[in-house]
């Protein structure tokens, strides 16, 4: 009797566990639904197909009359004023359809592909630097007037140039919030010197063959920027598109761009106010989640930072906090400029810094939607499957990070070495990261073998040491670790008793129950219940059927065990119940090592034991052999 209770308390705690566990499941589901439709119901494939098409028009088409000149193709001054004056305002402007009859419905606005209202003005903006900024060697000062090093904040030459009553030849400085643009060879602020684009192509062309004549860009100029704004009603869709010239001090240019589609408009369909229930409901979740970890905290004390499952739970939640304060002072700057920025059509409206803190609320949401899924394996820990897979881990961890170590004094080894050698001719490893990212495609094969080639001899060397150390060697090495402590888990495993409550056998459990309350099966018949008992309570099952009943065999009757071993059988099956409701799988592992260490012992005693015996024979034979 004592053995069956200690078994059904332990069933009940283990059913109660698995179905708070269930239910706390549940709920956290409803929550990364609730966080899905909101996140993905902000982005959508029309994003992509715009910013596609925008591309293809500003970046990779040419022009006629620009010699083949593309946005990618600049290598020179020269090549951006050809650019700027033919494929750049060739895609601003469009006045005309496919059959070149006159376009009467544009009310003086440019449509994109007469689907695309080009907002405002687009505007062109250039940062330069001040002559004599770097050191010349003193040999060569006697032939070097002029020296303008490579931008830098402290660097920047803010003094009016060239036709100084024109706005285009003065400073503007810019607001200290304003988004700094991280280019290929510097880190680029905002201001500089700008130039407005009237709203006619014909005007467009004589302003920029003006400031080509005066020499609008100088031996200073570091980087070019042209910014512009498109509205889509179809889609409701703000496209934000900047393209960006760097002029290095080494000469010659390099080109980069970014296209932003972004809805800043949020609320206008049906679907977009569903949406806004869901960012309420996702702000209703996160604050019960802050008051439900408050209350841990409070129970717990320090012990609840001992545990990982605790720290990604206020990850979360910070990073959820973070999300919405970017969602509120982004939707708050919309309403306050969006009338500012639209009331004066011949000004370019600065919606980069809209779609800036756009992109920052959807990476911010992108970081939350990631740690929200791993969460998950939070509540289906009771797995044995996830028990396995996070004892493994847990077990090689210290294993992994030597390994680590290992690994990375020789990966960051081959990569200097990599950056020293082939940097000053090779893209690839131009750059420390470079190195890092180039090794780990080597690692994965896709690479160009033929780019090392510009040194015959140490490239084959790097090559080929590289696999083999990195590729055969070392990845190897991180298999076997976690294959052989996946194999000690696993036999670990095997040999504890299988008392597992299932969920299958828990919802059958509750189906049946559910079918008797509403009198569509008899109790009788609610074979679950049973299932589950005889799966439960195994120690339970053997004493009771070794006890005689009312349909039981007469030999049953006539032959009854003896009270003694009946009290050993009882204590017998009390002892094997308590321990099988009371060993967790981390104390048989322990005693599992325990017994291990022991039986090493008793190995040693046993040879210690061996070689005193055999030492005693021998010393019984030399006796033996003196006597005689």
């Amino acid at each position: 009797m004592r053995s069956g209770a200690t078994t059904a308390r332990v069933s009940y705690s283990k059913e109660r566990e698995l179905k708070t566990t269930l239910l706390e499941l549940l709920i956290y589901i409803t929550f990364l639904v609730t966080l899905s439709l909101m996140t993905f119901g902000m982005v959508s494939t029309n994003m992509y197909y715009l910013n596609k098409v925008m591309e293809d028009l500003f970046v990779e088409q040419t022009s006629s009359e620009s010699s083949g000149i593309n946005f990618r193709s600049i290598k020179s001054q020269a090549d951006f004023w050809e650019f700027a004056e033919g494929p750049l305002l060739d895609g601003l402007y469009w006045s005309t359809w496919y059959d070149n009859r006159t376009v009467t419905d544009l009310k003086n606005a440019s449509y994109i592909f007469y689907e695309n209202l080009l907002l405002g003005v687009a505007q062109i903006r250039q940062l330069k630097v001040r002559n004599n900024t770097c050191s010349i060697y003193p040999y060569f000062q006697p032939f070097l007037k002029s020296c303008y090093s490579r931008y830098s904040y402290k660097a920047e030459d803010k003094s009016d140039f060239g036709l100084k009553d024109e706005p285009e030849w003065k400073y503007v400085s810019a607001s200290s919030f304003s988004p700094w643009y991280w280019g290929s060879v510097g880190f680029y602020r905002s201001g500089g010197f700008i130039v407005t684009l009237p709203r006619s192509k014909q005007e467009s062309m004589e302003k920029l063959a003006s400031l080509r004549k005066n020499g609008w860009i100088t031996h200073g100029t570091r980087a070019v920027f042209i910014d512009f704004s498109t509205f889509n009603a179809n889609i409701n869709l703000f496209c934000i598109v900047r393209l960006v010239v760097e002029f290095p001090a080494t000469g010659g240019a390099l080109t980069s761009f970014q296209i932003h589609s972004v809805k800043l408009l949020r609320y206008v369909s049906y679907y977009d106010y569903f949406l806004a229930s869901c960012e309420v409901a996702f702000c209703l979740f996160i604050l019960t989640f802050i008051i439900q970890e408050a209350i841990e905290i409070t129970r717990l004390k320090m012990e609840y930072f001992r545990s990982a499952w605790n720290w990604l739970d206020m990850l979360l939640i910070a990073v959820s906090i973070l999300a919405i304060c970017f969602n509120i002072y982004r939707t708050i700057e919309v309403s306050l400029l969006m009338e500012e920025l639209l009331s004066n059509a011949h000004v370019y409206p600065d919606f980069y810094f809209l779609a800036f803190w756009q992109v920052i609320y959807d990476n911010v949401i992108a970081i939350n939607v990631f740690f929200a899924w791993i969460k998950i394996f939070k509540y289906v820990s009771f797995s044995k499957t996830m028990t396995q897979l996070s004892s493994t881990l847990s077990r090689c961890a210290k294993d992994i990070i030597g390994f680590a170590i290992m690994f990375f004094i020789i990966f960051i080894a081959y990569a200097q070495f990599s950056h020293l050698v082939f940097g000053p001719q090779v893209d690839d490893f131009s750059t420390f990261q470079n190195c890092i990212f180039s090794q780990f495609r080597i690692v994965l094969g896709d690479f160009n073998f033929e780019s090392l080639e510009v040194n015959s001899i140490l490239g084959p060397i790097y090559y080929i040491s590289f696999v083999f150390f990195v590729f055969f060697v070392l990845l190897n090495m991180f298999l076997a670790i976690i294959n052989d402590t996946y194999s000690e888990v696993k036999a670990d495993f095997a040999v504890i008793p299988n008392e597992e409550l299932h969920i299958a056998d828990l919802f059958r459990q509750s189906y049946n129950k559910a079918l008797v309350k509403l009198k569509l099966r008899k109790p009788e018949t609610d074979l679950g219940d049973e299932n589950l008992e005889s799966k439960e309570f195994p120690s339970t099952k053997r004493k009771d059927t070794s006890k005689p009943s009312k349909g039981g065999s007469p030999h049953e009757k006539r032959h009854p065990k003896p009270p003694k071993l009946q009290k050993e059988s009882l204590h017998r099956s009390d002892s094997v119940a308590a321990s099988q409701s009371s060993v967790s799988p981390e104390e048989f592992q322990r005693l599992l090592r325990q017994t291990s260490e022991l039986e090493k012992e008793l190995n040693s005693a046993n040879a210690k034991l061996s070689r005193i015996m055999k030492s005693m024979q021998q010393l019984k034979n030399a006796s033996g052999k003196t006597t005689q």
